[in-house]
């Protein structure tokens, strides 16, 4: 069976192991930019051993933003301050990925450490779309459905968003349809009240992500691995759901998904959500086995025995480690470490490695 610290080919990319960084919003961004904060953060994590780093939600269009300070790509500007970030991340042996995102009824919100109510125009707020006038929440506004000369404008807005992380030298992309934004609130009953080609039965919910993917793939070179990440059910009743998941996903297989990203919930406020050690890993498991489609395991993987047991008995084929790496950016050296296990370090760093420790 394979190991942490074994190789993942997906396409023409080699992972040096089976370590992955989720996205994870900084909210620094000005008007899309990536910041130094944004190429500090990265980087740091670059030169720990993780092979794969998923950069943060980065929106498509300018009312695609969760807050005013998430990084966009609707415009050429985005791409170099991106760019930047690709290539050190790829002269560490990491390959940079990136998120395309439309938070949909979730957008226009205070940066991820205020209030998560939508912010009125006079706090330089905008108005949120989605498929059907539903509101998140307490504190959310009443969306604008989107109608058919909406939904094809997103379309291609995420085809363009993936010409640009191309122009910008990314490896991988990544699509967004989890966590309660847009195009996980068409998958959903809940949010989606829709009597359309986009609504009702389980071809119709999906359509949009099966066309959002078809029109990123067709962007995006051959060679080159597309990811898409998902939240397996919604904790609720009634909701998008684990069944739902696995089907969806062995139609993506077909359309040229190379490995989904599995979460779960985040569509409405109130879910149940029993959260605890790898609590989500059930699910990866599920759309590797009955889905036929390399996986990857997130949600309170925090241990390095942890992560290998989840790699050793085939529930997924890769873990995305977040916490522990905002608090630790060489967990995964760490980890190779405690598993008795090689990994490359930076050059720079090798007076400090374990022995038998590769440079890199």
């Amino acid at each position: 069976m394979a190991h942490l610290f074994e190789p993942l080919k997906l396409r023409d990319i080699v992972l040096n192991n089976r370590i992955g960084i989720p996205p994870m919003c900084q909210y620094s961004a000005l008007d899309g930019v990536a910041a130094d904060w944004h190429f500090v953060h990265y980087g740091s994590r670059a030169v720990g051993g993780a092979a794969l780093m998923i950069i943060e939600a980065t929106a498509v269009t300018p009312e695609g933003r969760i807050s005013q300070g998430d990084l966009g790509i609707w415009d050429d500007k985005h791409i170099e301050p991106l760019a930047r970030i690709a290539r050190f991340s790829q002269q560490q042996g990491c390959v940079a990925a990136i998120q395309l995102a439309h938070a949909g009824r979730k957008a226009s919100v205070g940066l991820g450490w205020q209030a998560q109510s939508t912010l009125g125009e006079s706090d330089g707020g905008w108005t949120v779309v989605a498929p059907s006038p539903v509101p998140f929440g307490e504190g959310s506004a009443e969306p604008v459905e989107l109608d058919a000369d909406g939904i094809r404008d997103v379309i291609a807005r995420f085809a363009a968003g993936a010409r640009r992380a191309r122009a910008a030298g990314f490896q991988t992309v990544e699509i967004h349809a989890a966590h309660g934004y847009l195009l996980h609130q068409f998958l959903s009953p809940l949010s989606n009240r829709r009597t359309d080609a986009y609504g009702g039965n389980f071809e119709n919910r999906t359509r949009l992500v099966r066309e959002v993917v078809t029109a990123v793939r067709a962007e995006w070179p051959e060679r080159l691995p597309l990811l898409i990440r998902l939240s397996a059910t919604d904790w609720v009743d009634g909701g998008w759901n684990a069944d739902e998941t696995v089907e969806l996903c062995r139609a993506l297989k077909g359309l040229g998904v190379d490995l989904v990203d599995v979460s779960t919930a985040g569509l409405v406020p109130t879910a149940k959500i029993p959260a605890g050690p790898g609590f989500q890993t059930e699910f990866a498991a599920r759309v590797r086995r009955e889905a036929g489609v390399p996986s990857a395991a997130v949600g309170l993987i925090t241990s390095p025995a942890q992560a290998d047991h989840i790699i050793r008995t085939g529930q997924a084929d890769m873990v995305l480690i977040g916490r522990e790496i905002l608090r630790n950016p060489y967990w995964p050296l760490s980890a190779a470490q405690a598993l008795g296990q090689a990994a490359f370090w930076p050059q720079q760093y090798l007076r400090a490695a374990p022995p038998g420790s590769m440079g890199r």
